[in-house]
């Protein structure tokens, strides 16, 4: 029979080292995780009042924030960006920066972002152009810099000229779209009898054009050319008017001046281009107001989009 043995005791001395952490409870500074998330937190704070922080649902869609460095990236990367933003004031620009994309702060801003912001400025895009294009377009800003450079690249093969104004409006179009879309837009506009090069013209005249909708460039075409008749000239110089709001701008104000043109209201018939580009008071001093005894059809006529959307909801 054997003799039972007593349980196996370690005694560590009193002058023995403290166990460490091991490699995965310590950030890449040496630094203890728990105090890591404490310092972000607390920098996070300290931005703005307007960071929800403690929502946990803001956390769990950017936790990412929370593991970064605060030394080597949260910190240089933010001040960069409210460089670029702005004044204190614009601290809501920075919020909304964050939470729609996060990881223009994870990295280490040498590897990409000072790179991309010092090409842009070489480029021209420089003030207020540059924070604009970073509050709507802010992966520029961190992609690879040769990236960056093809998609410049193609903007000016389109006509568009370095250090123009119109340079950041082209490339935040292009950057926007797929090359598909930016060929099948394009197509759309020859098919209404616009050559290659009135196409691109238009383009680089107004390169949002190519962000509006197909049913809506066709709409917008077909009833300035075969309705108000324009010529295709207009279009081509103007092609900012097809990205105005059709029922609410457009068809509304045609619609009053032919009440206008029919009852004879006026000895020369108006300008429907210059009632286009007018402030809406103005339209309503001018157009509508100024008529006493036919301003109550004039203004039903001019919100006519507005009451028939009300019939239908009520119906």
């Amino acid at each position: 029979m054997e003799t039972p043995t007593s349980p196996i005791t370690l005694s560590i001395p009193s002058n023995s080292p403290k166990p460490k952490p091991s490699q995965s409870q310590v950030d890449s500074h040496g630094s203890h995780p728990l105090k890591s998330l404490n310092l972000c937190i607390a920098f996070f704070e300290n931005l703005d009042s307007l960071i929800p922080i403690s929502d946990p649902l803001f956390i769990s869609k950017n936790s990412t924030l929370l593991t970064a460095s605060l030394d080597r990236k949260l910190v240089p990367c933010i001040e960069i960006l409210k460089k670029i933003l702005g004044n204190e004031e614009n601290a809501k620009d920075l919020i909304r920066l964050l939470c729609r994309c996060n990881w223009v702060v994870t990295r280490d801003p040498k590897s990409r972002l000072l790179g991309n912001i010092a090409f842009m400025e070489s480029c021209g895009i420089v003030g207020s152009q540059l924070s604009t294009l970073l509050k709507r377009q802010p992966w520029l800003f961190i992609v690879q810099e040769s990236l960056l450079r093809s998609v410049v690249a193609r903007v000016v093969e389109m006509g568009f000229s370095l250090n123009s104004g119109m340079l950041v409006h082209g490339l935040y179009t292009v950057s926007c779209l797929r090359n598909g879309t930016i060929s099948r837009k394009l197509d759309l506009l020859c098919g209404f009898g616009f050559s290659g090069d009135e196409c691109m013209d238009m383009f680089r005249r107004t390169p949002g054009l190519l962000r509006t909708s197909v049913e809506k460039i066709k709409f917008g075409i077909d009833f300035f050319l075969n309705t108000v008749e324009f010529k295709k000239s207009v279009l081509i110089h103007t092609p900012w008017i097809l990205m105005h709001s059709m029922e609410n701008r457009v068809s509304a104000r045609y619609r009053v001046l032919e009440v206008i043109k029919s009852k004879r209201l006026l000895k020369r018939d108006p300008s429907f281009y210059d009632a286009l580009i007018l402030p809406d008071n103005e339209v309503l001093d001018k157009f509508i107001s100024r008529f006493r005894g036919d301003a109550e059809e004039l203004l039903v006529t001019y919100k006519a989009h507005v009451l028939d959307s009300t019939d239908e909801e009520d119906s």
